[in-house]
């Protein structure tokens, strides 16, 4: 196994990272990947930093930055060296950007697939509380074979630590657990937690994240809490907000939008809702915000044009607020109500939520709209001084993760 170092240049140093999104289709999920990886690289310029995958290709595009270590097929490292140079050139300038090409191709009719099973999934949510796989979740794979080889393990941010990804959470703590079982240093980062109720992931987050050695919450409202009830200690855990707030604070721009960005992740009845309550509440132009398309960068660009947001997705809202921009969160489940909550908690001001089984929806959303659009000149400044606040909180929680490693060299040394 390599060594890991205090440093450059002192033994090869691997850090493998899973994330919630093996698919690259999430932007959310890519700017928080590509904050992870800035960072780490920050620390440790000749790192190896892996990222599990199930679209090796596609990430040598977007993230050239870290290799991809496929989570199907054992797992493994890749090859080192000048052979491992030259797979990384070729991916991210040949076989990368043509994979994106076929996507860009293919995302429209598949696209529509999803949006259906979407639906159902936040249908299922809202009646049930539990997402429709909890009956019937598939064998979890094989822990990556890379984890033996790594001199660090770490849990990108997400909320997939909840009843409604059931399966995702499992393999996260199995992968945890297994490199604790090896001695090696286990982090979590800008984590979102909960809802979870179900009685075996409980059993199993009790049984492992006590012994993960630092965990970054993204709220205060319920990340800690929950830890504290699963026997975490205190000592281990931070309150950093998400990893993808400094990804959207860069991409601020100096005056304020004339827009009204809605980007709307439902359809149906409540869809109708929603573009009536917008063209009630419209003060300015609105701009459709399609949160599939493109790229992370291109995301938070969209939204960076916008006075007001309108959204049902989360991390355009993270990105809106990042940039000083108020916005108005439509939910209609628990797990969103929670995600929604927590991100208004750490801002302070700026993000109302609406639900969209309300009776008074279209009236309720459109004064939404309107306040904030009057406020929002003066809700700028506060708002990005709420985003500083936490990128310091996020950089504060990784150098405790760098730290780590260089304990655990030292101690190997002795």
């Amino acid at each position: 196994m390599g060594t890991s170092g205090a440093g450059d240049g002192a033994g090869e140093i691997r850090v493998l990272v899973d994330n919630g999104e093996y698919a690259l289709r999430n932007r959310g999920d890519l700017a928080l990947m590509a904050m992870t990886v800035e960072r780490l690289r920050e620390r440790w310029s000749r790192a190896r930093i892996g990222m599990l995958t199930d679209e090796p290709h596609l990430l040598r595009a977007v993230l050239p930055q870290a290799e991809p270590i496929p989570a199907g097929g054992g797992g493994h490292w890749g090859r080192s060296g000048f052979i491992g140079q030259l797979d990384q050139l070729a991916g991210a300038r040949v076989t990368g950007p043509a994979v994106r090409r076929w996507r860009h191709v293919t995302d429209a009719p598949l696209g529509t697939l999803r949006e259906v099973r979407a639906r159902v999934r936040t249908e299922v949510l809202a009646r049930t509380g539990s997402a429709p796989e909890v009956a019937g979740m598939p064998p979890l794979p094989p822990v990556p074979a890379a984890v033996a080889e790594s001199s660090l393990v770490i849990a990108q941010g997400g909320q997939y630590l909840a009843d409604a990804d059931r399966y995702q959470a499992h393999r996260t703590l199995n992968l945890l657990e297994h490199a604790q079982r090896l001695g090696i240093p286990t982090a979590m980062l800008g984590q979102g937690l909960g809802p979870m109720r179900d009685p075996e992931l409980l059993r199993r987050a009790a049984e492992v994240l006590p012994g993960v050695d630092f965990i970054g919450v993204r709220d205060r409202l319920f990340g800690p809490p929950l830890l504290a009830e699963l026997g975490v200690p205190a000592d281990r855990v931070l309150v950093t907000g998400d990893d993808a707030v400094e990804f959207g604070y860069r991409l601020r721009r100096p005056e304020i939008g004339g827009e009204l960005g809605l980007c709307a992740t439902v359809s149906g009845a409540a869809r109708t809702a929603l573009d009536a309550a917008v063209r009630v509440s419209t003060l300015g132009p609105v701009r459709p915000i399609d949160n599939r398309a493109g790229t992370a960068e291109s995301l938070a660009r969209c939204v960076a044009r916008c006075r007001v947001l309108v959204t049902g997705a989360f991390h355009p809202a993270v990105f809106a607020l990042s940039q000083g921009i108020p916005a108005v969160a439509v939910t209609a489940s628990r797990h969103y109500d929670d995600k929604f909550s927590g991100l208004a908690d750490m801002f302070g001001t700026g993000l109302r939520v609406v639900h969209l089984d309300a009776e008074d929806l279209e009236s309720g959303l459109a004064n939404a709209v309107r306040e904030l659009w009057a406020a929002a000149p003066e809700l700028r400044d506060t708002l990005q001084q709420r985003a500083v606040e936490q990128i310091d909180d996020a950089r504060t929680g990784l150098e405790r993760v760098c730290q780590l490693v260089r304990v655990r060299s030292a101690s190997r040394s002795n």
